[in-house]
């Protein structure tokens, strides 16, 4: 059953004149933010944001501040089906990977890919099969089994030869912390992650990623103002050079700040205890046009899309393939 499903890749470039192609989620934020009449402004804004920020953590032997730029690519990962009718293939997942230019040097570093991690069914289980699970139930709950198709895909595709024969590191996927949980500083720093965090109790975020190998832990970076969530294989602190962690700190904190200002572009900074919210008032604008509403519609839309294109019609093949694959650790 490990051979049912194969992976192939795809790769463009995110710059100012990125323009999303037909097949890409258009929930992914760097698509929403290359929309409209400010598309142009919009990326060399959010680019320039991201090198910036990756200077400022980066600011060792680097007196101007300008020593790095941040080149990221698009990845877009089809999963390939073998049925009766031949090959079938399925958009699975977007992500960003950064790359990193040394001026100095003039050498190019590879960054850790997971950036903005996106998944068609990820949009279907939050989007499509948990409202309808929770429609006429008194207490909110998650159906049996929530989630583990998509972390045993996940696995699947990163443990896979055509990860393997692409990125030399495991991923590590950065997202806002919760707003439905409480988090206290602990007594560790470091240099470049920042402030250690730990929250009340798992969320159920936490939980989705669980099922799919990663672990969690929250930090608040540097000139920061709020904890990010940083899940991953192995050991974050020792498998990922500072350049490396650095990357996704500042690309992913950009994004925050763009899309999630109340938490990530607050005035003030978190303190010893702080739970996330949306209804902050003390906080700064970006000059970046980002449509969150539209980003939640959308969300269902191509949730919908993943239950009508991939989930239906191969129920069968998935459940058989979900019981019997034997997945293969992440290194």
């Amino acid at each position: 059953m490990n051979d049912a499903f194969t992976f192939s890749l795809k790769s463009i470039r995110f710059d100012e004149d990125y323009q999303p192609a037909d097949g890409t989620r258009i929930t992914t934020n760097f698509a929403n933010l290359a929309r409209g009449e400010r598309r142009q402004q919009n990326l060399r804004n959010t680019l320039r944001m991201i090198d910036n920020r990756f200077n400022d953590l980066a600011h060792w032997d680097n007196p101007t501040g300008d020593r790095y730029a941040v080149e990221l690519e698009i990845i877009s990962v089809e999963m390939n089906i073998e049925t009766a009718r031949g090959a079938q293939a399925f958009p699975l997942i977007e992500i960003l990977k950064p790359g990193i230019l040394d001026r100095k040097t003039d050498q190019r570093i590879a960054g850790i890919v997971g950036n903005n991690f996106s998944s068609y069914v990820r949009d279907y289980d939050f989007s499509v099969l948990l409202p309808a699970y929770n429609a006429d139930r008194p207490e909110f709950g998650t159906p049996e089994g929530f989630g583990e198709l998509h972390g045993k895909l996940f696995k699947q595709f990163a443990s896979s030869d055509a990860y393997q024969a692409r990125f030399d590191k495991p991923p590590v996927i950065c997202i806002s912390a919760s707003t439905s949980k409480t988090y206290r500083r602990t007594g560790n720093v470091h240099p470049v992650l920042g402030i250690e965090y730990q929250q009340s109790e798992p969320s159920s975020t936490d939980q989705y990623f669980a099922k799919m190998g990663m672990k969690v832990r929250f930090f608040m970076p540097p000139n920061g103002v709020a904890p990010l969530a940083f899940y991953f294989f192995g050991d974050l602190l020792s498998d990922y050079t500072s350049l490396e962690l650095i990357g996704t700190i500042s690309t992913m904190e950009t994004f925050q700040k763009i899309y999630r200002p109340e938490i990530y572009n607050a005035n003030s900074a978190a303190g010893h205890f702080y739970q996330p919210s949306l209804k902050h008032q003390d906080y700064s604008l970006t000059q970046i046009v980002y449509d969150r509403e539209e980003r939640s519609q959308l969300a269902v839309k191509q949730g919908k899309f993943a239950e009508e294109q991939f989930i239906k019609p191969y129920r069968h093949l998935l459940e058989k393939w979900a019981t019997n694959v034997e997945l293969q650790p992440v290194e």
